[in-house]
This record gives C-alpha cells, structure tokens and sequence, in this order.
C-alpha cells in the first residue's frame, strides 16, 4: 500500500531524488506564479500581491513545541494557506540581534536606528510580496497561517512592520523543548539525516551533551525572549498559548485562541478538527522515541533528563521559566 509519509523518508534520504522533486516543483511554481501575474495584468492591477496583512496569522516558538500541530489544525479551520517555516523572522532578527550598539546608532548601517521607519516600511513591503509569491492563490479575504519555529529572534521587526496582522505566541517548557530537541539528534534520531557528521559525534559523550544543552538553552531564551518582547508590544489581535494547555484542554484552547485572533469557526467544526489531528489518531508506528512525534506530554523532561542536564537548563532559563509558568 501506498504510504505518503514513507515516500517523503525515501525522497529525503535521497539527495538525487530530493534535486529532482525540487526542481520540478519549482518549475511548476514559477508557471502557476507567471499565471497569476497575467490574470493580475488582465484585471489591470500591476501587482497581484493579493496578501490582506490583516489576515496573516503568526506563529511563533521554539522548534518542537506543537506549531506543526496547531498549523495544521488552523488550515482546516479557516480559508487559507500555510507558509511553513519561510524563516523571514531568521533574516532580518538574527542580523539585528547580532548588531553592536554602535552599528544600530549609524545611518549608514542598513538596519541603523536612524533609518528605522523606512527599512520598517522596506521590510513590510518584503514579507507580502515574498508571501504572495510563494501563495498566489492567497487573495485579500483568505488568510495566510506561517509557522514560524525557531526564529522568534525576528518577532519584534516584524510585528512592527505587520502591525495589523495576527500573534501567536506558542510557549513550551525550555526543559521538554531540551529534551524533545535532544532525543531527535540522538543516533538514530529523525533531525539526524539533516545534521552534519561532526555534529552527530559532537553527542556521543556526556559532556558534549551538557555542550549542547547550554547553547539550546540559550537560544530558548533569545528566541522566547524576543517573542515575549514583540507579544508585549503588539497592539493588535494577539494570544499566548501554552503547550500543556494546547495538550491538555485542546478544544478549548483553541476556542479560545481563534476568540482571541478573531478567526471565524464553528463549534461542530472545530470538535472535528481536534478530533481529526489529536496525538492518538498518529498511527502507533510514526510515534515515539528519536521520531518527529515522540510523546506529545508535559514534564515529560524529568524522565529524559539527568538532574545535571535539567540544571543546565533551568540555570540559563530561569527568568523565562517563572514567566511562562
């Protein structure tokens, strides 16, 4: 029997078959983005940048913490697309992030202080064009849903140029974000046909992990901090979502969640939604240890990690676990 999901595994394994499906979706997209462009010139409207900023939701977090989940769950409840991990929030946020003081004080510098409100603009004017592009079927009523994982770095800059758009700030415990991060790039791990050689060895050993949970920790606290940081400041639709909450009182988290972003949906749809994309209906042989769904449970941590490991966590995380909590 056919499987989608085992045809996925083969072509990403495959670095030849991974070339040729890339290549033929990419020619196949820039005909449908040609066509849209035409259809665009035929209404008279020079660019068909269809993208309502208004209706562009955000999800932002640290990888494994549910935006898979919670986007899939969004994509059948409204009528839209997904932008899946365009990581816009990493090319702009991380350039920033990594300025001196003295740099973002320059007008030279083309992210300088100085000249904010027009590369704000620039950035704007960026992420709808990009969006429409790579969504050309996305029209001003139908919402554009982009799961951002891991670059929350850039929330702030962008939140500030999409003033009108819609926040959601997925937050998981730094320690079961550790410890799920961790499993998957063990050997064996599903994160491992994308790592390098030397970083899989970079595991073998004790203190190469407590290595790599310092640096997952505190990218927890760049990215988490940062998405604290634009959730804080943006005046428009917004809602902060905890993962054991998302796990545990699903329904009405989400209920509450599409309340608070203003997002029509049903109560019969949404029942059907939750019920469709729940961590049991996963068949049994596509979940657990060093898979991409491994356990889908809070505190899950104090099984996975040595008293050591969680310290390590706990130590550079502090401030954002009390906050969170």
């Amino acid at each position: 029997m056919f499987s989608l999901t085992r045809f996925r595994r083969t072509v990403k394994r495959s670095p030849t078959l991974r070339n040729i499906y890339f290549r033929v979706a990419g020619l196949r997209h820039r005909a449908r983005l040609r066509g849209a462009r035409l259809r665009g010139a035929t209404e008279g409207r020079e660019h068909a940048t269809g993208i309502n900023p208004e209706n562009v939701v955000w999800i932002f977090c640290t990888a494994r913490s549910g935006s898979t989940w919670m986007r899939s769950m969004l994509d059948d409840l409204v009528d839209g697309e997904v932008w899946e991990e365009p990581k816009v929030g990493r090319l702009f946020g991380e350039f920033y992030s990594r300025a001196k003081p003295t740099q973002l004080g320059r007008t030279n510098y083309v992210l300088g202080e100085p000249t904010r409100e027009a590369w704000t603009g620039a950035l704007r004017d960026f992420v709808l064009r990009t969006a429409w592009a790579s969504h050309p079927s996305v029209t001003p009523s139908r919402y554009l849903i982009v799961k951002e994982p891991g670059v929350a770095v850039g929330a702030p800059l962008l939140m500030a140029a999409l003033p009108e758009s819609r926040l959601v700030l997925l937050v998981r415990d730094p320690r079961d974000f550790a410890a799920s991060v961790l499993d998957a790039t063990r050997k064996g791990g599903w994160m491992q046909e994308g790592m390098d050689e030397w970083a899989r060895r970079d595991l073998d050993s004790e203190k190469d992990v407590q290595r790599y949970l310092r640096a997952l920790s505190r990218q927890y606290v760049r990215q988490m901090g940062n998405g604290k940081k634009a959730f804080d400041e943006h005046e428009g639709r917004k809602v902060m979502v905890r993962y054991d909450d998302l796990r545990t009182q699903t329904l009405d988290t989400m209920r509450d969640l599409c309340a608070a972003l203003d997002l029509p949906f049903t109560e019969q749809r949404l029942a059907e939604v939750v019920e469709k994309h729940s961590f049991e209906k996963i068949p049994q042989r596509e979940r657990g240890e060093g898979k991409f769904y491994r356990k889908a449970t809070s505190g899950g941590w104090k099984d996975d990690l040595t008293p050591e490991q969680a310290k390590i966590v706990e130590d550079i995380a502090a401030p954002l676990i009390e906050e969170f909590s």
